[in-house]
């Protein structure tokens, strides 16, 4: 038994599997030479899911299965040696596609859930062997279509109200979830800056039907679906600071999706922003601004979605406690320009929201009061949010569900400061060298503030507020240089 048409590995090893799977099975191969041929001979084939297809073809071929049945149907699937079918990657954008071409689906029992989310029509069979499926096709055993599978939304554990004091942090967290700005935070350490931003997700909306598909896929990609269960929470990826760049933005063998991917429409929390390298930090300045991440490589090109929210968090310098009260650093104002210096300005431009954390003190956590729940903030921001979905889509632009994802055209048109604010965002313009980039996010910023208030205008204390929260980076900036 040969296989030909430019396997990897796995490919190559599935003729052990299938061949024993088979014999397990009850079937044996005819004294022949067999010789299977993967179409397109031209381009590479990789993964373990081409044992099922491969075996089913095998089976057509001997008379084991009427082989006019496999036509209709897309079919992919892993083989244990007993003749088991185990789960694979990527079955929900199969299925997706299958349902688009009006065929069947043939996929692991293990991956059933997932599949079904394709369509109320899609024919999905779901065997957890070869005789299962075997059976199904004589007419001595009928395989009931699976069910969507959802895990419902866990209590969280983590609320806003755990946070004593920080009440500016606060403010901005809530300003940052009910437009999806990217927000970074500068302060020493044990300020609370990374329990901040690990409370994010307890403010932000469900995910919608559009959204949830989307985020699903891509976990069905990196094999992250548990037990093909959908979920409407929205993704929080923390990654180390180590991580690499082909774990960030994607790659590696099979071209996978990197973190920035499988946080879309969700948040990319990168907690002490300078230790990552310069050259990961870069890498994320183009899906930012885009949208998506595209990963070419020598044989192929793949572009993923990467609608993220960044929120970052990092000291003022290396010792972590620059500008802090009777602490001086041993290596002066070097200490703090250097290590700030970590982060471009590029990068630093498309961070909307920038504020200082200070760090705790004593009477705040002392004091018995508790600040307002993460479902009293939830309700604001979901009201913004209505409000800004209701905007764009009135303007026939659906896809734009958040102030921050608007273009910089359109939020001239639906962002007009009253006189007092565009003279105060004229003066702050040129005090303050804005770029474009820089012009246009304050005015998005603007646009969710006055959103919160229920305003149909941004006035003077929007705009104001908007551009206190691009000083921190400015002055940051100018620290370095």
């Amino acid at each position: 038994m040969q296989i030909v048409g430019l396997g990897d590995k796995a490919v190559a090893e599935s003729r052990e599997r299938v061949q024993a799977a088979l014999h397990a099975s009850g079937l044996s191969m005819p004294p022949k030479k067999v010789t299977i041929n993967l179409a397109p001979a031209d381009m590479p084939k990789e993964g373990s899911h081409y044992d099922l297809p491969i075996a089913l073809g095998l089976m057509a071929a001997l008379g084991a299965i009427p082989a006019d049945t496999l036509s209709s149907y897309v079919v992919l699937g892993e083989l244990g040696l007993d003749g088991t079918v185990a789960k694979v990657v990527g079955v929900l954008p199969a299925a997706i596609a299958a349902n688009a071409m009006s065929m069947g689906l043939i996929c692991p029992s293990q991956c059933g859930p997932e599949a079904a989310w394709a369509g109320p029509d899609l024919d999905i069979l779901a065997p957890r062997s070869l005789i299962a499926l075997a059976n199904h096709f004589r007419g001595t055993q009928v395989l009931v279509r699976p069910e969507p599978s959802f895990e419902p939304s866990a209590g969280l554990s983590a609320d806003l109200s755990d946070i004593k004091g920080q009440e500016s942090a606060r403010r901005t967290l809530e300003v940052a979830a009910a437009g999806g700005h990217n927000m970074l935070m500068i302060g020493p350490p044990g300020a609370g800056k990374s329990m901040l931003a690990q409370r994010l997700p307890s403010i932000l909306p469900p995910l919608s039907p559009r959204e949830l598909v989307e985020v699903s896929m891509i976990a069905s990609m990196a094999g992250q679906l548990a037990e093909g269960k959908l979920t409407d929470r929205r993704p929080f990826r923390a990654p180390h600071h180590s991580a690499s760049m082909a774990a960030m933005v994607g790659g590696g063998l099979r071209v996978k999706p990197g973190e920035i991917s499988l946080a879309h429409h969700g948040v990319l929390f990168l907690d002490e922003m300078p230790e990552f390298t310069p050259q990961v930090l870069d890498s994320l300045r183009q899906p930012l601004e885009t949208g998506e991440c595209a990963v070419a490589r020598a044989n192929q090109r793949v572009t993923y979605p990467a609608v993220v929210q960044l929120i970052a968090a990092m000291n003022p310098c290396r010792c972590g406690l620059a500008g802090e009260p009777g602490h001086q650093c041993a290596r002066g104002p070097r200490c703090q320009s250097e290590y700030q210096a970590r982060v471009s300005g590029p990068l630093l431009d498309r961070i909307d929201l920038r504020i200082e954390v200070p760090a705790v003190t004593a009477s705040d956590l002392i004091a018995p009061s508790r600040s307002e729940d993460s479902a009293t903030v939830a309700e604001r921001v979901t009201h913004a949010r209505v409000i800004q979905r209701k905007r764009y889509g009135e303007l026939g632009l659906p896809e734009y569900t958040t102030n921050a994802k608007c273009s910089a055209a359109l939020i001239e048109e639906v962002t007009r400061p009253d006189g007092p604010g565009m003279a105060l965002l004229q003066e702050a313009s040129d005090k303050m060298s804005l770029s474009a980039r820089g012009y246009h996010r304050i005015l998005k910023v603007a646009r969710t503030l006055a959103d919160l208030d229920g305003q149909p205008q941004p006035g003077r204390i929007h705009v104001a507020e908007a551009i206190s929260y691009r000083i921190v980076g400015s002055r940051s900036a100018a620290t370095a240089a």
